[in-house]
């Protein structure tokens, strides 16, 4: 019924689980303000339960749901990003996003200090916490295969990136929501599933 909605382009979701997408989608667009879009609040309380807290990894996030970059996510791109996620989506599609994901500056490399500063992003959202040494040592190994392979300018390119992977496929793990086979209607956390205490906090 909703894949009309879409367009036509491939899909992983089967046209049930977009009809099931769609139902969430309008739960989590009127959660906070009811217009059909997701905002930056509701993705937050999607993820979160709480509409507000800041979190690196929340805001690549979402800004890379927003396909048309007008600071809300539409149903079109809310499938198409979820879509990357499914099990039956294309590797490559996964390694691309996950590229896109910690380019945190856009620039088309994955520099040192933006994937520095998403492992902390990451780590303290898994209420974990590592002395800057230990980060250090992390995205120390992760360079490696920059300065150790290929160019060595201190720079991750999509090349070094699809090699890195090629190498570690445990990177790509989080790229993957088997639940989206079988999608319901809780919102598929695919952050972290902890719940968020301080509410001062904006994303």
């Amino acid at each position: 019924m909703y894949i009309n909605k879409l367009g036509l382009f491939l899909f992983a979701v089967n046209v049930n689980e977009v009809d099931a997408l769609y139902v969430l989608f309008e739960q989590l667009s009127s959660s906070v303000f009811d217009d059909g879009l997701i905002h930056k609040e509701e993705f937050c309380l999607a993820l979160y339960n709480r509409s507000s807290k800041q979190n690196l990894l929340a805001e690549r996030l979402f800004d890379l749901f927003d396909v048309n970059h007008d600071g809300a996510i539409e149903f079109e791109g809310f499938v198409r990003s979820l879509n990357i996620f499914h099990p039956g989506a294309p590797e490559t599609d996964k390694v691309a996003f996950a590229f896109r994901l910690y380019d945190l500056r856009q620039t088309g490399f994955i520099e040192r200090e933006g994937l520095k500063e998403m492992v902390f992003a990451t780590l303290s959202e898994s209420e974990l916490s590592l002395s800057d040494d230990v980060v250090e040592t992390i995205v120390e190994k992760v360079y490696n295969v920059d300065t150790n392979h290929l160019k060595g300018d201190g720079k991750i390119d999509m090349e070094e990136w699809k090699e890195l992977v090629a190498k570690n496929p445990s990177l790509m793990k989080t790229m993957t929501l088997p639940y989206l086979r079988e999608i319901t209607l809780a919102f598929p956390s695919f952050v972290m599933e902890t719940e968020v205490q301080d509410s001062e906090l904006v994303c």
